[in-house]
């Protein structure tokens, strides 16, 4: 199996991807043919844990004969918030390198995106919000006839896939709401992914990336148009399988190299993924989580109430996620003789059953901070303009004026744990 994740992301990124064990000290030759001049935005300067990743990083980069423009950046908090998006832009500005390498977690590498776009257009664009949405920055570049600086992406954990993707998630501080940029123009010229190095992150980081993983082929396995499923499917189906089938073992056996290796072929699928298709309900909703839940927590609480949901329109494809959930033991139903609804109900608690075999909640009442202040967020976010693709990437396409009646008893049944309150999709 992983020799055949190993074939499908060769044939998403070519050579403009290193990835594996140990590829961290070819770094600075995969780097040198964008610049010479590089700043550095690492994640955890002066952290124990990331001191060796960082050695490799400058060592790599010196030995292949490129310069730091000065000191690292340090990387951006969880939920890349706005602020440690100004304060980074802010450090490229004063250090005016032709190459940027950022070093870190999906949060820290879609913060040096938005940075990266804003110090170039923030001059004609002061509004960072004008960047969120489908294209946008893209529209900008061609106004002012003006180019991003080259980035390349190096990821320390298994989970979002920001190094591959064209997305930069973004948090508004105040509001708590997680903004969208969906745009080909941040997606990072060049990336390295040592997986080796991810068996020093802490559990629950691995936890909520793996998850995060599994949402990303989830999601756009279940809403996937006919026109591309069939190029999704291997994608989909043998990243979640990798995931699902080893992320138990990685966290109780973190120096696994073998495990690690599997969650970052499986989270690199799921980018491979979400640069197909797109995710949908579960993702929309964790934007309006993040003062209470990781995303990839997030996203695992949320996407068995949404199989629900949807199961009545995808019945063929959740019975091929179902046999995955049921080889590794964690539904013990014959799978083959459920049809509809019946099926969404097994598969959606064999997902409870691996959230509970790792210790994530399954029912919003149990996370502590919620409250009905979450629901209604959450449906407002839902209706923005900018969400809208979230929308329609669902298998039942929602128009705003049906959030509240259809995701509202979603969000109902996600409070309660009582799948029983998801209403049938007229």
């Amino acid at each position: 199996m992983k020799d055949k994740a190993i074939q499908l992301i060769r044939e998403f990124k070519g050579n403009n991807y290193l990835f594996g064990n140990g590829c961290i000290y070819d770094l600075g030759k995969h780097t040198a043919p964008l610049g010479k001049r590089v700043s550095v935005v690492a994640l955890s300067i002066g952290k124990a844990w990331a001191k060796p990743v960082h050695d490799a990083v400058l060592k790599s980069l010196y030995d292949a004969g490129l310069t730091l423009a000065g000191e690292m950046i340090n990387g951006a908090a969880p939920n890349a918030p706005f602020e440690d998006v100004y304060r980074i832009c802010e450090e490229i500005k004063k250090q005016q390198p032709d190459l940027i390498v950022s070093v870190g977690a999906g949060s820290s590498i879609d913060a040096t995106k938005a940075a990266i776009a804003y110090h170039i257009l923030g001059d004609r664009y002061p509004d960072l919000n004008t960047y969120f949405g489908t294209g946008n920055i893209t529209k900008m570049l061609q106004e002012t006839n003006r180019k991003l600086i080259s980035m390349v992406a190096v990821q320390l954990t298994a989970g979002s896939a920001a190094h591959l993707t064209k997305y930069s998630n973004i948090t508004n501080s105040q509001s708590k709401q997680k903004m969208l940029i969906i745009d080909e123009a941040v997606i990072p010229p060049r990336a390295v992914f040592d997986y080796s190095f991810s068996a020093s992150q802490p559990k629950d980081l691995t936890l909520d990336g793996a998850f995060d993983g599994i949402s990303h082929c989830l999601e756009v396995f279940m809403g996937a148009s006919d026109l591309i499923f069939e190029k999704v499917k291997p994608v989909c189906l043998t990243g979640i399988e990798l995931i699902v089938s080893n992320v138990k073992h990685a966290v109780n056996n973190p120096s696994d190299i073998n495990a690690r290796e599997a969650l970052g072929l499986g989270t690199d699928l799921g980018g491979y993924a979400i640069m197909i298709g797109g995710t949908n309900g579960a993702h929309l909703n964790s934007f309006s989580m993040t003062d209470i839940l990781a995303h990839g927590r997030a996203c695992a609480l949320m996407n068995p109430y949404y199989v629900v949901f949807f199961s009545t329109a995808i019945e063929s494809r959740l019975k091929m996620i179902a046999d995955i959930y049921k080889k590794h033991g964690y539904i013990s139903e014959n799978t083959s003789s459920l049809n509809g609804r019946d099926l969404g109900l097994v598969l959606a608690n064999g997902m409870m059953a691996l959230s509970k075999d790792v210790g994530f909640p399954t029912i919003l009442d149990e996370v502590p901070g919620f409250s009905n202040e979450h629901i209604t967020r959450c449906l407002s976010a839902a209706k923005l303009p900018a969400m809208d693709s979230k929308l329609r990437n669902m298998p039942v396409p929602l128009s705003a004026d049906k959030v509240d009646d259809y995701m509202g008893s979603v969000l109902l049944a996600a409070k309660s744990g009582k799948l029983e309150l998801i209403k049938y999709f007229q």
